[in-house]
């Protein structure tokens, strides 16, 4: 990383500290302040990504400056996108200079984050993204359910920096540093991680889980609508996805330790299983795309416990610029959901939807991943991908070839060029991302990679049950109408740790909820 680089970097969090300042003090100049910020930002963050990329190779993990550049990147574009839609959106609204200085504050924290290259200073800055999240998310404070849901999220926040600080005090007592290029060296340096390491990266690992709202703490994501719109699209597309930095920035750290790669492996193959079955029996736009991202935060943690960070970065990016244009365009999403509906009434269900289209599928797109893989890998020297993750694609693209009824071997063709075309891609981005960046990849155990190999499959199974056999082809099985109803209802996970909230702390306003069932469990609707 080149001098200059760092000072550019730590321009784009002055940039939204400033705005968030100027919001406060002068608030008729507010949206032009944060106009101005990000806008700054956004070319600062351009500047750095060339720069950075323009260098050379990037190190080691030590240091990972293309990855900073780029997440730092995406951060400053989804600001200004995010930003720009607010304006319009909150036109008219009380608060709006509440929102703009916690929308500035929220920035500059989510930024010092990813640029900080200490251990103590990102605690503090993922605190105060956390803190200056809660006054988005209470933007509307006389709604009882935006304050019950912000008190859940206050708790587990408050946990998880438990323990960030734990983990950084038994960091520094074995090292004598809190500096992430330095750990990283000595993590990688060791032997054997020492215990008290080893502690500290699970606890590092308790704290992302916590912040990427896994099970069973998720339920603050899924019941989180009562926010504008802009704030949920800041929060599933940024600042969710931070844990999956955090974890990439101290990839030797926590690939060194077994019982956090365990854990991450664990519960974040679990959560993204689990809640990609119970979005697939969610109808509403905002309370899928909730669950969609607690499954794809699962997705992340899980491939950095497999030791695949440049997989996870991908996906980070990914998902994140996804998300943003899900939720800023849930409205036209409703609008044309209701037309394709209104349609369809009038046209009859396609016959001979069986499973065994998906049941094909699969193979079909694991070869042409693995065959593709291959082919990249003689032609460009890519590295060979673990055989797990040829695997979990398959199961993603797949359902390229089966989503919609096929009725000719041309529209096959079609969808098997596209699914060719999408790997391709991928292998693309994967390439450019191990030559860049130079993320380390772990070796993958073998026992973890079996166990989610087995679940991902399980999955695909389920997606093609509910697709094929329709929306209630689950309450229909021989398992009867009940699993159906616990798959719908998340389980109920979150009803326990969300008693054990109102006995420990009782939030604002938590007595009116309940005695008015306002809010059903697990972002339902009544």
């Amino acid at each position: 990383m080149i001098a200059i680089i760092p000072a550019l970097a730590w321009g784009i969090p002055a940039a939204y500290l400033g705005a968030a300042l100027l919001a406060a003090a002068r608030p008729r100049t507010r949206w032009r302040s944060l106009a101005t910020a990000t806008r700054v930002a956004l070319a600062l963050a351009v500047t750095c990504t060339v720069m950075a990329l323009a260098s050379g190779r990037g190190q080691p993990v030590v240091s990972i400056p293309d990855a900073e550049a780029l997440v730092v990147l995406l951060i400053a574009y989804l600001g200004w996108i995010i930003g720009d839609y607010a304006r319009r959106y909150l036109d008219g609204e009380p608060g709006q200079t509440r929102f703009v200085a916690a929308y500035g504050a929220t920035l500059a924290s989510v930024s010092t984050v990813v640029v900080t290259g200490n251990l103590a200073v990102l605690i503090l800055a993922w605190s105060a993204s956390s803190l200056a999240l809660h006054q988005l998310l209470t933007f509307y404070p006389d709604r009882s359910a935006a304050v019950i849901v912000a008190h859940k999220k206050f708790l587990a926040s408050r946990l998880a920096e438990a323990c960030l600080m734990g983990a950084a005090v038994l960091l520094y007592r074995q090292w004598g540093t809190l500096d992430l290029g330095t750990l990283a060296r000595l993590a990688r340096a060791a032997p054997a991680l020492p215990a008290p390491a080893g502690l500290a990266a699970a606890l590092i690992a308790v704290a992302v889980l916590l912040k990427c709202a896994q099970l069973p703490l998720h339920g603050w994501l899924i019941q989180v609508m009562e926010a504008p719109t802009p704030v949920s699209a800041l929060l599933h597309a940024g600042v969710v996805n931070l844990g999956g930095y955090v974890l990439i920035r101290l990839a030797p750290l926590i690939g060194a330790a077994p019982a956090a790669r365990t854990l991450l492996v664990g519960i974040g193959g679990l959560t993204a299983v689990l809640a990609g079955l119970v979005m697939l029996t969610r109808i509403t736009v905002k309370v899928r795309l909730a669950w969609s991202t607690c499954s794809q935060m699962g997705f992340m943690v899980m491939e950095c416990g497999l030791g695949l960070y440049d997989l996870a970065l991908l996906h980070l990016i990914a998902h994140a610029a996804y998300k943003a244009y899900a939720f800023l365009g849930a409205g036209e999403t409703v609008q044309a959901s209701l037309a394709r509906r209104m349609a369809s009434d009038a046209v009859p269900p396609t016959p001979g939807r069986t499973l065994a289209g998906p049941i094909l599928a699969w193979p079909i797109a694991w070869s042409v991943v693995l065959g593709s893989a291959v082919l990249w890998h003689r032609a460009v020297g890519l590295p060979p991908l673990p055989g797990v993750v040829p695997a979990l694609l398959a199961s993603g693209l797949a359902t390229l070839l089966w989503s919609r009824a096929t009725t000719s071997f041309r529209q096959f063709g079609v969808r098997l060029l596209a699914l060719a075309g999408a790997t391709q891609v991928y292998l693309l981005v994967h390439t450019f991302l191990s030559a860049r960046v130079g993320i380390a990849v772990t070796p993958v155990p073998a026992p973890l990679a079996d166990a989610v190999l087995a679940g991902f499959l399980a999955l695909y199974l389920a997606q093609a049950v509910l697709v094929t056999r329709g929306p209630h082809a689950l309450g229909r099985s021989a398992l009867s109408a009940r699993l159906y109803a616990w798959v719908y209802a998340g389980f109920y996970l979150d009803e326990r740790f969300t008693r054990w909230t109102f006995r420990l702390w009782p939030a604002r306003a938590g007595e009116a909820v309940a005695n008015a069932g306002y809010l059903e469990p697990n972002g339902s609707e009544r």
